[in-house]
């Protein structure tokens, strides 16, 4: 095809809003969000995130509230993460597989609130649980042991899909947990609890807003770059990728989602699954910054991220930003 000027003008199409419309090629609309939400103890308790400004820690009946808020500006599923209390944290992470823990009772107060109007995606990891914050078990070299932590990740799996998850999210990066969890849901006769696997999650220096929400920042011994991802690897995070789809993953996510739009990308093309991107607390705490200091617009700066997220590939993306996109999206 051989365009050219004047034959064509491609600021005719831009010149009015109802032309801008007419032909925009990327969408985003409330249903292409997942809001993730901190769960922590009490009743009515409203714990803001000083590192997170404008989000808080929720107790479980606030939980259900900001679900039934969530079906109201129709986003269609939310994320939820506990911040489990000290006397509660132990080595092994035991009280992931309590059934009355707080991310159970969490998961039960939605479904009682809000029934299937809204999805439940669930983290299965046990940096929440553990008194080291790493997303495993650890042997006496500090290392995080991946058979043993798979078996306690595929019964604390189980365990979120019987309090009625809808979509268990393994954010570990251990080996072959997607293949052992799937086929824990089968044979529990969870044929329809999904799996979005974190399936390319980076050793991101963008993390430290959401440690300090579930309480697992201070607490961190070491790095965890033994099983997330080394940034500079692409054809590694396809490989990840590939192998989470193969042991069963209905979707798959990028964390974080800015820095790896290159990622989603690739993903997109070359698997036909839904790709999801994270976008992280880091992200979300840069664009409060700088619309604090006057860098730019918030409302615009947030907006403009999610279609690059969107145009990148995304069917859709977490953001804590959820509940804003929503409502300036719905006008």
């Amino acid at each position: 095809m051989n365009r050219s000027y004047p034959n064509t003008r491609l600021r005719r199409t831009r010149a009015s809003a109802w032309s801008r419309a007419m032909v925009r090629e990327t969408v985003l609309t409330p249903a292409d969000l997942i809001w993730p939400l901190f769960v922590t103890e009490g009743e009515g308790v409203e714990e803001p995130v000083a590192s997170l400004p404008g989000v808080s820690r929720w107790s479980v009946d606030a939980i259900a509230a900001r679900a039934k808020e969530a079906v109201d500006l129709g986003i269609p599923c939310i994320a939820l993460f506990p911040n489990t209390q000290d006397g509660l944290r132990s080595d092994d992470g035991a009280e992931a597989l309590n059934p009355d823990n707080l991310m159970c009772r969490a998961i039960k107060a939605v479904k009682d609130a809000c029934g299937n109007d809204i999805g439940v995606l669930t983290d299965v990891a046990l940096d929440p649980y553990t008194t080291h914050g790493q997303d495993g078990l650890v042997n006496d070299a500090d290392y995080v042991v991946n058979d043993d932590t798979v078996a306690v990740l595929v019964d604390q799996a189980i365990n979120q899909a019987e309090a009625g998850a809808d979509i268990i999210a393994p954010s570990d990066m251990m080996d072959g947990r997607v293949h052992a969890i799937r086929m824990a849901l089968e044979m529990g006769g969870h044929h329809n609890v999904q799996i979005m696997a974190y399936a390319a999650k980076f050793a991101s220096a963008f993390y430290g807003p959401f440690r300090d929400a579930v309480g697992s920042g201070d607490r961190l011994v070491g790095d965890k770059k033994t099983y997330q991802m080394d940034p500079a690897n692409g054809d590694e995070a396809l490989a990840e990728i590939a192998l989470d789809i193969a042991e069963g993953a209905d979707s798959v996510m990028v964390k974080p989602g800015l820095a790896y739009l290159d990622i989603i990308w690739r993903a997109k093309q070359r698997f036909h699954v839904p790709v999801y991107a994270y976008q992280v607390s880091g992200e979300y705490a840069l664009i409060e910054a700088g619309a604090a200091v006057g860098a730019g617009d918030r409302d615009a700066l947030l907006m403009e991220k999610l279609i690059a997220f969107k145009r990148a590939g995304c069917s859709g993306i977490l953001t804590y930003h959820a509940p804003l996109a929503a409502r300036l999206l719905n006008g």
